[in-house]
């Protein structure tokens, strides 16, 4: 089913050094585009989705190809400008075994920084969509990035289209004088469907919720009560056993009913990043084809599968995806 989403996020290059070497022992980079919201896009555009990204990119040749990469999965990129302004970066080192991966940001004046709420026709953009999707991430960057998104949301609501929310607060960015924690309430207050658990509802609304099923259950009712607008709310569990070994699992609270996931377990994992937003496009996707449950299970396959795959995004059609979902991860050869 040929759906339309639309996200907004930065569009950011990730620079790592080959394999699992340090900075300090390398003398080369591999390069990545991607971006929270982005990673999002184009897993769903992956999986047949119709998808629009809003964005700022460089005015030069390195956002020239940050373009053909986003328009290489088919996304839409109409509401994507050019600045004068330098495309984000991060430096990413792989960890690997007792090792831990480590990351530093070179954001906070890119060109999605500078992006300005009159830049963005939000009705023309969401005509017709289905899901608006956002991230934390993009109004900690600066305080255009989060009246645009504000606008966006506003408008979202009064058209009546259901806004997904992975409300992921990073206190290494919040450099632009406002308090994350109640921004991000805000914004949730505007969204209908909450990707996160209690440490992200712990954050935004102060408490000091358990982690365990009967913290989770009580956090999410307190969540309902303080933003009424949010009516599903599904979180993502992860166990890093060490840096190559992962466990993940999906849980949801929806209509006062509990319901999880099995574990997935990823023993040779190839890169962390981008996991957390294949789970989000799982479930929008999920979300749009199948109950809730079903959809939940899809979300937690994706997050698994992402594992394996190098760079922020996930490549893999919806039907990979279900078949790790059926229980088909033995790794035999397709031929």
């Amino acid at each position: 089913m040929a759906s339309k989403i639309l996200t907004f996020g930065e569009v950011i290059m990730r620079l790592s050094p080959p394999g699992n070497k340090t900075m300090k022992q390398s003398h080369e980079m591999e390069f990545f585009f991607g971006g929270t919201e982005l990673n999002v896009a184009s897993s769903l555009a992956t999986m047949g989705c119709d998808v629009t990204h809003i964005s700022n990119v460089s005015d030069d040749f390195v956002g020239e190809s940050a373009l053909s990469f986003i328009k290489s999965f088919g996304i839409d990129t109409t509401f994507i400008n050019k600045n004068e302004h330098p495309l984000g970066l991060y430096f990413l080192e792989v960890g690997a075994s007792v090792r831990a991966s480590r990351i530093a940001y070179n954001r906070l004046n890119g060109s999605f920084a500078n992006i300005k709420p009159e830049q963005v026709d939000w009705k023309k953009a969401l005509e017709g969509c289905d899901y608006f999707h956002w991230t934390g991430i993009s109004p900690g960057i600066s305080e255009g990035a989060y009246e645009t998104l504000k606008e966006g949301l506003l408008t979202a609501r009064e058209m009546g289209i259901e806004v997904t929310t992975d409300p992921a607060y990073r206190s290494n960015l919040w450099k632009y004088g406002k308090n994350g924690n109640e921004v991000l309430k805000e914004l949730v207050s505007y969204s209908t469907i909450f990707i996160g658990g209690v440490n992200e509802i712990n954050e935004i609304l102060g408490t000091q919720f358990s982690a365990d099923q009967k913290g989770f259950m009580e956090a999410c009712e307190e969540l309902k009560k303080q933003c009424p607008s949010i009516h599903k709310i599904f979180d993502k569990i992860r166990i890093g056993l060490t840096a190559s070994s992962q466990q993940t699992q999906g849980r949801a609270l929806i209509n006062g009913n509990y319901f999880e996931t099995k574990f997935l377990e990823i023993d040779n994992v190839v890169d962390r990043i981008g996991t957390g937003d294949a789970f989000a496009a799982g479930l929008i996707y999920g979300l749009l084809n199948f109950d809730d449950e079903k959809a939940l299970n899809f979300a937690n396959a994706a997050c698994a599968i992402k594992h394996t795959i190098l760079g922020d995004i996930n490549y893999c059609s919806a039907e990979d995806i279900l078949e790790v979902m059926a229980g088909n991860s033995g790794g035999r050869i397709k031929r």
